[in-house]
């Protein structure tokens, strides 16, 4: 009846657009509000006359549905669990001699040559990033068009080594029982992992600055943002499989930065979008000096 109603509405308003009215018949029944002179708006839809006259056609008539203007959206739209997945890389700028020396890189009983670049190079493919964002809110600025960016969420990082490589905490004892190291360390280890990954998360806000080109519609048009991220290191593990050990899955800071900041970035054209960070200091505090950057799909609305 809904559907029927409306067509009813339609041909009445557009027969109304393009003949003279009779001034004896009765009022019509349907709520119209005339915004312009050529514009009619019924509930959510939009007539538009374009006013030219025409000897041979009557008058064009055009129906939009939707939101004609700006004026009409909300200030401030949210989206709630946005997803993110990408795969997850670093730039290696560690000095391998000083981090040596300083006895971050140690070798484990039965290796002899020193850690190196080579052994801390990461598996392709299997290092992945994946964000949770429990909320993501828009606020705008100027028309819509223009907005602030801003939300709330868990930033996973997943780093996966080709390298027999081993995390350990301060106060480990890699050679005997009674020598011990005051600081986390880096041992190649005399086994070979099936898996082996170092897995930090984050308690993360982003804020971006956003660009759409078409506000009125979430899948239409070309939209982008950038901006800034600060992480807090809540949890760090070094989850490794093997035949030797079976799974392990240790704890622990490993020297890792407690704030993480990053530049971030979006790139949306309709419904697909495209995100991408960087971390322009270490990841680490001491020893290695390690850039992540991620560039992957988000799974969100905005």
């Amino acid at each position: 009846m809904n559907k029927l109603f409306t067509l009813m509405a339609l041909a009445f308003v557009c027969t109304a657009a393009t003949a003279q009215t009779d001034s004896t018949a009765k009022p019509d029944t349907v709520k119209l509000s005339v915004t312009k002179s050529d514009t009619i708006r019924v509930g959510n839809i939009v007539i538009v006359t374009n006013g030219k006259h025409d000897d041979s056609k009557s008058n064009n008539v055009k129906i939009e549905l939707g939101r004609h203007n700006n004026k009409n959206m909300s200030n401030i739209t949210t989206d709630w669990f946005v997803f993110d997945v990408g795969f997850q890389n670093y730039t290696d700028n560690t000095n391998y001699a000083a981090a040596t020396a300083g006895q971050y890189l140690l070798n484990e009983p039965g290796t002899t040559y020193p850690l190196g670049k080579n052994d801390f190079k990461l598996k392709p493919g299997k290092s992945i990033n994946v964000n949770i964002w429990f909320f993501m809110q828009r606020l705008n600025l100027i028309q819509h068009h223009l907005n602030l960016i801003y939300g709330l969420g868990i930033d996973f990082d997943n780093y996966v080594y080709s390298a027999a490589l081993s995390f350990k905490q301060a106060g480990n004892t890699p050679y005997s029982a009674t020598e011990t190291i005051p600081h986390p360390y880096v041992i190649r280890d005399s086994i070979t992992f099936k898996k082996d990954k170092l897995a930090s998360n984050y308690v993360t806000i982003p804020v971006m600055f956003n660009y759409a080109s078409n506000p009125g519609y979430r899948n239409k048009g070309f939209n982008v943002s950038a901006g800034v991220s600060i992480g807090y290191l809540y949890n760090s593990r070094n989850k490794q499989k093997s035949y030797q050990r079976g799974n392990l899955k240790n704890f622990g800071d490993y020297g890792m930065q407690q704030f993480k900041f990053s530049y971030i970035a979006e790139i949306g054209l309709g419904p697909v979008k495209l995100y991408g960070s960087y971390t322009p200091a270490s990841i680490f505090e001491t020893g290695l000096d390690m850039r992540s950057y991620v560039i992957g799909i988000r799974l969100g609305f905005f």
